[in-house]
C-alpha cells in the first residue's frame, strides 16, 4: 500500500513538474515522435473539438504513458508517412498548390522584410484602483451588485412560478442579495478548498470546511441552489435561444472585461482548460477518459500573453439551436469563432497567436486587412490549407537538419517549414522570415529557428503555463444543466482576471495576496466572514 501511495505521489509531481518550467522544452517541438503531423505542443482531450496548448513537458520521465497521446501521436505518424516521397509529388492535404499553379498565385522563394506597424493602444488596467481595494472590489468589476440583484430577482421569480406549477415549497422564502453572495461564495470555495463537491463543506468528513458552513445552513443552500437563475423565462426572440438563461451574464461579462483592461499587441486563440485539473489530465488512463461526461459546449477565448487575461470568450452548443453540425467542418467553424473573438481589435495593429485548427491563408488574409497581424501553426490533418503550395506542407524524401528551415513567401504573408526532429510549419504575415532567431533548449544548449517560431513558442510557452494557474480558481462544482456549467466557468474566469488585476494595482504592494490567498479572501468577503453568526 506504501508502495502503491509513494508511486502516485511521484506521478502527481511529474505531472506539476511539466507546469512548472517557463523554458521551452525540448519535447515542445518534436522530440516526442519521429513525425509532427499531429503536434505534440497541442492536447486534446477527449471531449474537446479543439486544441489545447498543453507543453509536453518532460515525457520522457514520465513512469506510466499517456496512453491517449500515444494514440493520436500515432495516427499522426501514419498521417507524416502518407505524406513522404517527393517535394513536388501527390498525398497533399486538400486545397494544396501544386508547384506550377503555387507560382501562378504568386509564392516564391525569393524573401523580403516584414514590418508591422506600432500599436495603436495602450496597455494595461483602463482604471486605477485604490491600495485599499479589496478582493470584492476586484471581482465585483466583472460581477457587480446590479449584476447580483438580478440573480437575486430571477430566482425568486422562478421559485414563485416553479411552485404556482408544481405546488407549494413550505421550507422556500425569497432570497437576499446577501445570501446571494453568500451563495457564490460557498461555490466559489470549491475552487480554492478543491472540494470533491460543494455539499461537502457541512460535512464531517476530509472536504469539510466549518469556518464557512456556519454562514448558512445546508438546508438553505440546497433550496436556493434549486431555483437558482439567472434568466427564469424564455424570451419570445433572441440570437441565441439555446444559451437565453446565460446570455445576459456573458454580454454584461464581456462588457466589463473589454472596460476594465487593454491588451498588450501579442494575443493569442484557444480553447483553455475547462474539464478538470491539469494534473488530472497528465495522469488519467484513456478509459477514464472515456468514462467522464462529454460537455456540451465549447469555449473560445482571446486572451492577453503578457498578463493571461483573458479578453474576449466564445461559447458554442455543441446540440441544439446552436449546433456546431451546421457548419460543414472544423476549420469552418474555427474560423468563425476566430472572427468572432476578434471583431473588436480591428484597425490596432495586434498581432495574434492561432493553433492548427484556426490557422489558414484565407483567414489571414482576412484579417491582415483589417490590421490584424498573424502567427499560426500548420498541420496538414487539422487546418484549412487551401492556396498554400504542395510542397511545402509535405515531407521531402531527403534527411533534414535539426533547425534546417525553408520559407516561401505571397506578398508579405510568409509559409515556414522548420525541422526539429520533426516538421513543424507556421504562417505569418507578423515576423519577416530573414530574421533568425533561438529555441533554448535545456539539454542541448540553443537552436537557430526562423524569427515567428520563436516568438510563436514564447508566447504560447506563456498559455500553457496559464492553464497551470488558472486551474487554481476552476469551480469544482458540476451541475448537470449545461447554462450552469457556463456560468460557474465563467465566474472562474472573472475570477481570475480578478487577480490579474489585483497584481497589477497598487493594492497589490500592500497585501501581496498570493493566487491561493486572493481566492480564500475572496470567499470569506463573499460570505461576509466579519459576522459569523449562524442562519437558517
Amino acid at each position: 500500500m506504501a508502495e502503491c501511495g509513494r508511486k502516485a505521489l511521484s506521478l502527481l509531481e511529474a505531472a506539476r513538474s511539466r507546469y512548472e518550467s517557463l523554458q521551452i522544452s525540448d519535447d515542445v517541438f518534436g522530440e516526442s515522435g519521429d513525425d509532427s503531423s499531429d503536434n505534440p505542443f497541442y492536447s486534446t482531450s477527449g471531449d474537446s473539438d479543439s486544441d489545447n496548448y498543453i507543453a509536453e513537458v518532460g515525457e520522457e520521465d514520465q513512469q506510466q504513458p499517456q496512453h491517449h497521446h500515444h494514440h493520436q501521436q500515432k495516427r499522426g505518424d501514419k498521417e507524416g508517412s502518407g505524406h513522404r516521397g517527393g517535394s513536388g509529388g501527390g498525398g497533399g492535404p486538400p486545397g494544396a498548390l501544386s508547384r506550377s499553379q503555387a507560382e501562378e498565385e504568386g509564392w516564391t522563394e525569393t524573401l523580403q522584410d516584414v514590418t508591422v506597424p506600432p500599436f495603436k493602444e495602450t496597455y494595461g488596467p483602463a482604471q486605477k484602483m485604490t491600495s485599499s481595494a479589496t478582493a470584492l472590489d476586484f471581482f465585483q468589476l466583472f460581477v457587480p451588485d446590479n449584476c447580483i440583484q438580478n440573480m437575486v430577482s430571477q430566482t425568486n421569480m422562478y421559485a414563485k412560478k416553479f411552485q404556482e406549477r408544481f405546488g407549494s415549497d413550505e421550507g422556500w422564502r425569497p432570497v437576499t442579495t446577501k445570501e446571494m453572495k453568500a451563495f457564490l461564495g460557498f461555490v466559489t470555495s470549491t475552487s480554492v478548498q478543491r472540494c470533491e463537491s460543494v455539499l461537502s463543506i457541512w460535512s464531517s468528513g476530509f472536504f469539510s470546511n466549518q469556518s464557512i458552513a456556519l454562514k448558512m445552513s445546508q438546508a438553505r443552500f440546497e433550496k436556493i441552489l434549486k431555483y437558482f437563475h439567472i434568466v427564469a423565462f424564455r424570451p419570445s426572440q433572441g440570437s441565441n435561444q439555446g444559451l437565453y438563461k446565460i446570455q445576459p451574464f456573458l454580454d454584461s461579462l464581456q462588457q466589463s472585461f473589454s472596460c476594465t483592461f487593454r491588451p498588450s499587441q501579442t494575443q493569442v486563440l484557444h480553447e483553455p482548460l475547462i474539464d478538470e485539473d491539469p494534473v488530472f489530465i497528465t495522469t488519467c488512463t484513456e478509459r477514464e477518459l472515456r468514462k467522464r461526461k462529454k460537455r456540451k459546449f465549447s469555449l473560445w477565448v482571446r486572451q492577453c500573453t503578457s498578463t493571461g487575461f483573458i479578453c474576449q470568450i466564445s461559447v458554442h452548443l455543441k446540440e441544439g439551436t446552436d449546433c456546431l453540425a451546421t457548419l460543414k467542418n472544423k476549420p469552418q467553424l474555427h474560423s468563425l469563432v476566430a472572427k468572432q473573438l476578434c471583431q473588436n481589435i480591428s484597425g490596432k495593429n495586434t498581432i495574434i497567436f492561432t493553433g492548427p485548427s484556426i490557422t489558414s491563408l484565407g483567414l489571414f488574409t482576412e484579417f491582415s486587412k483589417q490590421d490584424i497581424y498573424c502567427c499560426g501553426l500548420l498541420s496538414t490533418r487539422k487546418s484549412d490549407c487551401t492556396g498554400l503550395p504542395q510542397n511545402m506542407l509535405v515531407c521531402s524524401s531527403t534527411p533534414a537538419q535539426r533547425g534546417q528551415s525553408r520559407v516561401m513567401m505571397k506578398g508579405s504573408m510568409s509559409l515556414i517549414s522548420w525541422y526539429n526532429k520533426g516538421h513543424f510549419r507556421f504562417l505569418t504575415n507578423a515576423y519577416p522570415p530573414t530574421k533568425q532567431g533561438i529555441i533554448i533548449k535545456r539539454k542541448s544548449g540553443e537552436i537557430t529557428c526562423p524569427l515567428a517560431v520563436e516568438a510563436f513558442a514564447a508566447h504560447l510557452s506563456y498559455i500553457c503555463k496559464y492553464d497551470d494557474k488558472y486551474s487554481k480558481y476552476f469551480i469544482f462544482h458540476k451541475p448537470n444543466k449545461t447554462w450552469q456549467q457556463v456560468f460557474w466557468l465563467s465566474v472562474s474566469i472573472a475570477i481570475n482576471n480578478a487577480y490579474i488585476l489585483y497584481k497589477m494595482s497598487e493594492a497589490y504592494t500592500v497585501k501581496r495576496y498570493s493566487r491561493a490567498q486572493f481566492g480564500e479572501r475572496l470567499v470569506r468577503e463573499l460570505l461576509d466572514l466579519d459576522d459569523c453568526s449562524p442562519t437558517l
